[in-house]
C-alpha cells in the first residue's frame, strides 16, 4: 500500500537515489537535507514513515528521533555509518523501528520500508494482550500492570509486544530483533539481554524469580502464557 515517506539525508545524490527507489514503489516521497527540516516537515505533514540519516547538519539524526518520539509514534528507519553495539542500543532506546548500516543496497532499504509499514499497520489494528495482571495494548502503545501504567522505552515496548503476540512461544535473541525491529543482521546477543533485564525491573514482582518474562535456556526468552501470582 502506498505511503507518505519523509527522507532526511544530507547527501544529495544518496537522497535522490532513495527518492527514486521509493517512488518506484508508489510511495509519495518528500526529501529534506538537515535535521531541523526533518522535524519541521514531520510535524507539518505527519508522514507514515521517516527514513533518517544519523549524521545530519543543524540537528543530528539521534536528536531528531528523540524529538519526534516525544511528539508521537512515527515509524523511523535510521541510516548510519556506525555499526557498534552501543550505537544500535542507543537507536533502539530512542525508538528506531529499523537500523540500516551504510553502505547498503537501495533495494534492501525498500524492503525494510515495506516490512516496517506492514508491522506498524498490524500493530495499529492489533488486539490487547493480557497475561495475569500484565496488559499490553499495541494500538495505544501502553503497558499496564495491575491497572497501573508502566513507562517503557520504545525498544522495551516493542520486545514485550512481540513476546505478548505469541505467549508461551520461545524466541531467540535474533528472532526478537527481527520480529520487533526488522533487523536481520548486525545482531548482538547483549542487545536483547539488556532490554529484557530492564523490562524485568519494571514488570516483575520478584527479580529473582521472573513471573512474566521467562528465560528459555539455550534458546532465548518467552512470555508466560497463563495468569501468574504477584506474591513475592
Amino acid at each position: 500500500m502506498p505511503a507518505r515517506i519523509l527522507v532526511a539525508e544530507d547527501d544529495l545524490k544518496q537522497a535522490e537515489l532513495i527518492r527514486r527507489y521509493l517512488e518506484r514503489e508508489g510511495h509519495l516521497t518528500v526529501v529534506v537535507h538537515d535535521g531541523r527540516e526533518a522535524i519541521d516537515e514531520a510535524r507539518r505533514r505527519s508522514p507514515d514513515l521517516l527514513v533518517l540519516d544519523v549524521m545530519m547538519p543543524k540537528v543530528d539524526g539521534l536528536d531528531v528521533c528523540r524529538v519526534l518520539r516525544a511528539d508521537g509514534d512515527i515509524p523511523i528507519i535510521m541510516l548510519t555509518a556506525r555499526s557498534t553495539e552501543e550505537d544500535l542500543l542507543l537507536g533502539l532506546d530512542l525508538g528506531a523501528d529499523d537500523y540500516l548500516t551504510k553502505p547498503y543496497n537501495p533495494r534492501e532499504l525498500v524492503a525494510r520500508v515495506r516490512s516496517v509499514l506492514r508491522r506498524t499497520r498490524s500493530r495499529a489494528e492489533g488486539e490487547v494482550y493480557r497475561v495475569g495482571e500484565l496488559e499490553i495494548d499495541p494500538a495505544r502503545h501502553e503497558v499496564r500492570l495491575g491497572g497501573e501504567l508502566i513507562e517503557l522505552t520504545p525498544a522495551e515496548f516493542k520486545i514485550l509486544a512481540c513476546l505478548a503476540a505469541s505467549p508461551g512461544r520461545a524466541f531467540s535473541r535474533q528472532q526478537l530483533l527481527e520480529h520487533a525491529f526488522g533487523f536481520d543482521h548486525y545482531v548482538f546477543d547483549r542487545t536483547v539481554d539488556v532490554h529484557v533485564m530492564n523490562l524485568r525491573k519494571k514488570i516483575e514482582p520478584s527479580s529473582g524469580a521472573p513471573a512474566y518474562l521467562k528465560t528459555v535456556y539455550g534458546v532465548g526468552y518467552k512470555l508466560a502464557d497463563k495468569a501468574v501470582s504477584h506474591a513475592s
